[in-house]
């Protein structure tokens, strides 16, 4: 919501590595090592979770500290003063949301002395974002926004010594292949991450190859998305024995002879074997030892202390021919060493999903955990509710409703934006007050007090797209008949649909009277609104009626519209089959509400956990199917504009399908809940599609939103895989879509998503996604307890969703899903006005339609972003400062002539205003693109290594120079730019209002 009111406000206003030489920050300020040795660098470094067992407020205060012992400020507070006291000394940190509510209780005096231990390179930031986000459950959009939010932080503070040069993924539960990708495209040299599953880590360690060349897109993008990728030896842990905080209990190093439990050579004898022990599996002589923990350094004398000690001990033992150098360092300092190391790197093309710790324990539950919170996604609390135990579902119940508070709160303050908007570009003359817009944050669940309690009332609807959109739109009344006017003053079909049982039985929506929802189609301008009327008539139109049927016999259903045609069986309101009436492709496609039993675990030994927040294991590889355990009831509802079947699988779960007219497209709308758990069973629910599709154990899922990923089942692509959890080792995060391919055929069937789900193809010809789960045992993971969300009634949470499914070639398919999948992302933003005024009269006052667009873009192109910026640099105020980012949809390959590059015309962009200049920055928009040069590095399939190895910090503007790349400086008179398939580009624009504006 905050990134559409983002779009709104501004379309109404519509080469060394280190530059600067007098500091010595970046690569120039590592301490030295010693070559022909084993230099181990020491990262001080403490893991702050931006919410978990205790909320944001909680962990940064102290409080609550019987939850857990932390309190990030003392953390900060108690670091600073060690560090000012040595400049050997090295920390690290991480989460900016944390830093910047620390930076703004600091005095002028202390902020000069952080400042210069930043400049020095003492303090170093370290991936830089807003919180350190979760990989599977995260789209593309909100990783970028996330991590610029915290990049501009930086930026406006600490200047260049504050951008980060390495990204650090410790804690998240698997990574994917497009964070990666869009890492490199921030400028990232590196990347570091701690988890990966147990099976993929013994064959690496064996093989020393813990270190790779991930190849972020290799496909479409090339070596510009490759990154550097180190797994940690200890997770982020120090090595056993050795963590020197508060909070642990190993022991001190205490090192006066005289005392009866003086330790130095029992210590160094162990740290020396640590050592000696992670070297077998890496391939350089230099090691990274992370020392610190969760919210580590609390006390950082006591951290430091004890580090002085070990290291003075450790290098004393050079004097008797130790080969082992410990150092203070940071991952940007150790990466600098292997880069320096010119190495030839194994390489990765595929991600690190599903996560397994041990056999039987695959982290594929948090996919889908949350699901209301997934789909719930201002700036500040988007960066929070990114986080690894946010979004993903694995946090305290608590904790998830501080979430959700942060977010409504964050969503009204959009709403209050928009509404200042429409103020601003709605008024024709300033005779007659635009009325305030209401919002209705539960039209999903057929409830808005102004529609429901108003006999006549306008709809305005706001597009965040930059292409025009056709969109359904379906709103709660009492009203029996009405008449719906287009902006134009034109009559629109419309139809009135009975709210169903179902959705009046869902708790959030006590206090609702409306009866019915009223339904018509909107065209909505490219970045711009549409305002419709709707007013009550006496006279009920028979052509708005919707007609119900309930099966008498077992004859099948059909429905169709111009581009598809489905048949239901007549007995269970099932699918079972569509044609696509364009390219005359079909299937057999049955689709059928189920569930898990979820594994209770145990904690003995061995220990084996069960479903919980993190771990989905369920009792049985088939699922429960409903139809063999309750009654199905179904019924068949069809008007103008939009067809229905509804399905009641059971007391708790329902479904319904719909055809809209001109819809490509097959709707299926689940609802969820209360999930019964009084037998003592917890229950993980699926919506599955079986076709007749031959697939061969493969199928199809999305990387964040953007590129496609092929999955096997039962296989990994790195290593032999020997699954213990035929069900939920398979699964993999479904950020928007999955789909299988029948090559033989040439059909592709695809389901799009509405919020992050886990699926898979446990069977061929079928999929499955996960939808909704209750547990009742936690998995030992350490939330420490069991997901049982209660709901607003306490009886448990109810949850409706929509999943989208077509069929169609696999050549047109890519069209269909991706320019949908935008949609879905970038839905329409509704608000209610309950003025009386006609049409005819209010388009005398004010304007009924409008875009921001002055140009049409291409097809395949999106606008990303488009943000104003800060003008306290500029002295110029009748020019506006715009971050435009600007997006290929389509990957190579895809969707035919809509995967070419495209040409995009800066110049007349927005309507009203010139494009002046433009200057090309890197993804996350704190460095000129021009100004980036990333460490280079040799792979197993690195082209042309002989040229490349003279261009030590230039290599990438090299590459572009042979591809023909153009980066975009300020004040280029030609402001056309092309994107080549998958490709942002991110720029700083500055526009300035046309004569008559």
């Amino acid at each position: 919501m905050r990134r559409i009111a983002r779009i709104f406000v501004i379309v109404v206003l519509t080469a060394i590595i280190n530059v600067p030489t007098t500091q010595q920050c970046g690569y120039q300020s590592c301490n030295p090592v010693k070559e022909g040795m084993i230099n181990v660098h020491l990262v001080p470094h403490t893991h702050d979770d931006v919410g978990w067992l205790k909320t944001v407020d909680q962990y940064f205060y102290g409080d609550k500290n019987y939850i857990q012992v932390a309190g990030v400020q003392y953390i900060l507070d108690s670091v600073v003063q060690e560090l000012m006291k040595d400049p050997n000394k090295r920390f690290i940190y991480v989460e900016i949301g944390f830093f910047s509510r620390w930076w703004k209780e600091q005095s002028q005096q202390m902020k000069l002395s952080v400042k210069k231990l930043v400049d020095e390179g003492r303090l170093e930031f370290i991936l830089g974002g807003w919180s350190m986000d979760d990989e599977a459950t995260t789209h593309y959009n909100a990783i970028i926004d996330e991590h610029t939010l915290g990049f501009q932080f930086l930026k406006d503070n600490f200047g260049e010594c504050g951008r980060p040069r390495v990204a650090w993924q410790i804690d998240p539960f698997g990574h994917s292949r497009e964070h990666a990708s869009l890492f490199a495209r921030m400028g990232f040299d590196g990347l570091f991450f701690g988890r990966l599953d147990y099976q993929d880590k013994a064959k690496r360690m064996n093989t020393k190859t813990m270190e790779m060349i991930w190849q972020g897109s290799p496909k479409n993008l090339g070596s510009q998305s490759d990154l550097f990728t180190g797994v940690l030896f200890n997770g982020y842990n120090p090595p056993k024995g050795f963590c020197f905080d508060v909070t642990c209990r190993d022991d001190p190093i205490m090192d006066d002879p005289n005392l009866h439990d003086y330790n130095v050579p029992q210590k160094v004898a162990e740290f020396i074997n640590a050592t000696r022990t992670q070297a077998e599996s890496y391939a350089t002589k230099h090691l990274i030892m992370t020392m610190g923990s969760d919210f580590n350094y609390q006390n950082a004398n006591m951290w430091y202390k004890n580090l002085d000690k070990l290291i003075r001990y450790v290098n004393n033992e050079q004097k008797h021919g130790g080969n082992i150098n410990l150092l203070y360092s940071t991952p940007s300092c150790y990466l600098y060493q292997l880069n320096k190391a010119n190495l030839t790197w194994p390489t990765k093309q595929d991600d690190f999903f599903p996560y397994a710790h041990i056999p039987h324990g695959f982290w594929s539950g948090y996919f889908t955990s949350r699901p209301a919170l997934k789909r719930y996604i201002m700036k500040e609390a988007m960066g929070v509710a990114q986080h690894h135990d946010a979004v993903s579902g694995t946090e305290k119940q608590a904790v998830a409703d501080d979430y959700a508070l942060r977010l409504f709160v964050g969503t009204n303050a959009c709403q209050n934006i928009i509404n200042d908007a429409y103020k601003l570009i709605s008024p024709i003359d300033q005779s007659v007050p635009l009325p305030d817009q209401q919002f209705c944050n539960l039209l999903n669940i057929s409830k808005c007090s102004i529609t429901e309690e108003n006999k006549h009332f306008t709809v305005t609807i706001y597009n965040p797209l930059a292409r025009k959109v056709s969109h359904y739109i379906s709103i709660p009344t009492t009203l029996k008949a009405c008449t719906v006017t287009d902006p134009l003053g034109k009559v629109v079909t419309s139809q009135i649909v009975p709210i169903s049982k179902e959705t009046k039985r869902i708790p959030e929506r006590k206090g609702s009277i409306g009866e019915n929802n009223i339904v018509f189609q909107v065209l909505l301008p490219p970045l711009g609104y549409s305002t419709y009327f709707v007013r009550s008539t006496a006279v009920k139109d028979k052509n708005q009626e919707t007609k119900q049927q309930y099966p008498t016999s077992n004859k099948d259903i059909s429905m169709n519209n111009t581009y598809i045609a489905v048949t239901f069986d007549g007995a269970t309101g099932n699918l079972k089959m569509i044609k696509n009436l364009q390219s005359g492709v079909s299937a057999q496609v049955d689709h059928h509400m189920q569930y898990y039993t979820s594994h209770f675990g145990n904690t003995t030994v061995p220990k084996f956990e069960g479903s919980g927040a993190y771990i989905f294991r369920p009792n049985q590889t088939a699922p429960f199917d409903f139809e063999n355990l309750f009654q199905v009831q179904s019924n068949y509802l069809h008007g103008q504009l939009v067809q229905e079947v509804h399905q009641q699988f059971s007391p708790w779960v329902s479904m319904v399908t719909r055809l809209y007219n001109d819809a490509q497209y097959l709707e299926t709308e689940w609802t969820v809940g209360p999930i019964p758990t009084q037998d003592g069973i917890g229950r993980e629910v699926i919506s599955k599609f079986c076709s007749d599709l031959k697939t061969e154990a493969t199928f199809y899922t999305d990387a964040n939103g953007r590129e496609i990923l092929q999955r096997k089942r039962n296989y990994r692509p790195t290593w032999d895989f020997n699954n213990s959890e035929p069900v939920a080792g398979n699964y993999f995060p479904v950020n928007s879509r999955i789909y299988l391919e029948d090559a033989k055929r040439d059909i592709l069937l695809t389901v799009l998503t509405d919020r992050s789900q886990g699926g898979s193809s446990i069977q061929d010809g079928c999929m499955e996604l996960m939808v909704h789960r209750r547990l009742v045992v936690d998995d030992n993971l350490g939330v420490g307890e069991a997901l049982n969300e209660t709901g607003a009634d306490g009886q448990g949470l109810v949850v409706r969703g929509k999943h989208y499914l077509f069929l169609d070639t696999i050549d047109r398919s890519a069209q269909l899903h991706r320019d949908m999948a935008l949609k879905l992302y970038m839905e329409p933003v509704l608000s209610f006005t309950n003025s009386q005024m006609k049409q005819s009269e209010w388009s005398k006052h004010f304007r009924t339609q409008w875009s921001a667009l002055g140009a049409k873009i291409p097809q395949n192109v999106h606008i990303l972003t488009l943000e104003h910026l800060s003008q306290q640099n500029s002295s110029d105020t009748s020019q506006q400062q715009i971050l435009l980012r600007l997006e290929h949809i389509y990957e190579k390959g895809e969707g035919g002539q809509l995967s070419s590059p495209a040409k995009v015309e800066l110049r007349d962009l927005l309507k009203g205003y010139e494009v002046l200049s433009a200057t090309e920055l890197t993804l996350g928009a704190n460095l000129k693109k021009s100004d980036l040069h990333r460490l280079p590095w040799k792979s197993r399939t690195t082209n042309d290594e002989n040229v490349l190895k003279f261009l030590p910090y230039n290599r990438n503007r090299f590459l572009n120079i042979l591809k023909g790349r153009k980066i975009l400086n300020k004040f280029s008179d030609d402001l056309t730019i092309t994107l080549n398939p998958m490709e942002i580009k991110t720029f700083h624009i500055s526009v300035k209002k046309k004569g008559n504006a």
